[in-house]
């Protein structure tokens, strides 16, 4: 009995070693596991590549740290191909800690520490210095990998390419008064700078001035308060990615009355919208290490299925001799 007490703690070690291998190590050496691409998806990255440079788009950002893993892979992939395409990118929240999940993304994309944007905004002034060196080394997580093609967006200026105009209560009442005025909704961004001083908000009046919405959501209120209020009421062109648990609820609203431009679905929508793009990004690095640990899991789901059986024939087999 010991002996077999003693093989079956070896099997579980060699279990967790390999499973442990088989995530941590797409995270170092990058496979590029295949990633097929679902028509949903599709529309949301042909709503950003196809709407005119130039243009200002809002991107809410609804979503707290425990759905970060999930949402935040699209929400850099979502400005940066903003950026590229030459829209300016207004941020907004819906949720209290979602103004600091947009500035996460804005430092990691222009290499400038949120600290720097403040200074800059307290002091009047809408500029932002370029990062240094050490600055741009220091950036962390996976995201920074030396295969990973988002881009460092360093020329990008606050103010004037993008903004945060922070957190506001209310859901469903504050999309439909952006819907009258942004200015009168948010009349200071997040770090108190009033918007009429900023030049990306100079033509932007109400949400019909936007080339498009998205909204980062991880649940009430989210992006079906702005599918119902923003397209419904206002006609807005509305897209944007959920929680993986939460997209089928969306796919209805993909319809011909064009409600929802598409949606991405948890971190393999978000590797869809990586791979559209050429980019090798977080997503397509965290996919790979969760296809892997799956893999690993069925494979010793069938060899233990195997012993079991081969054991139970066995002991019938012991049982007849006897």
């Amino acid at each position: 009995m010991s002996s077999v007490n003693t093989s079956v703690r070896w099997e579980r070690m060699i279990l967790y070693v390999i499973l442990f291998l088989g995530v941590m190590l797409p995270l170092i050496f990058h496979i590029g596991w295949k990633t097929d691409v679902s028509p949903h998806v599709q529309m949301v990255h042909d709503l950003v590549e196809n709407t005119p440079a130039g243009s200002t788009v809002l991107i809410s950002f609804d979503y707290e740290p425990s759905t970060m893993p999930e949402l935040k892979p699209m929400a850099l992939s979502l400005v940066d191909h903003a950026w590229q395409r030459g829209h300016k990118v207004i941020a907004v929240a819906l949720w209290p800690m979602g103004v600091q999940m947009a500035n996460d993304v804005f430092q990691e994309l222009t290499a400038l520490p949120v600290t720097d944007i403040a200074a800059d905004q307290s002091s009047g002034e809408t500029k932002t210095s370029v990062a240094s060196d050490s600055t741009k080394v220091a950036l962390s997580g996976v995201e920074n990998a030396p295969d990973s093609t988002i881009a460092r967006h360093t020329d990008k200026k606050y103010g004037i390419d993008y903004v945060n105009l922070g957190f506001k209560p209310g859901g469903m009442v504050t999309i439909k008064a952006m819907g009258r005025s942004i200015h009168e909704t948010f009349p200071a961004d997040a770090f108190g700078t009033p918007v009429g001083s900023l030049p990306i908000m100079d033509d932007i009046v109400r949400l019909r001035d936007l080339g498009y919405v998205m909204s980062l959501s991880a649940g009430d209120p989210g992006l079906k308060q702005w599918i119902m209020v923003a397209h419904d009421n206002f006609k807005v062109l509305v897209s944007g990615g959920t929680t993986a648990v939460s997209a089928p609820g969306f796919l209805p609203y993909i319809n011909n009355r064009d409600q929802l431009r598409g949606v991405m679905g948890g971190l393999k929508g978000a590797a869809e919208y990586e791979k559209l793009r050429g980019v090798f990004g977080p997503a397509s690095i965290k996919m790979d290490s969760q296809s892997i640990a799956h893999v690993i899991i069925l494979i010793f789901i069938a060899i233990g299925n195997i012993k079991a059986y081969r054991r139970r024939k066995a002991q019938r087999r012991k049982s007849e001799k006897a």
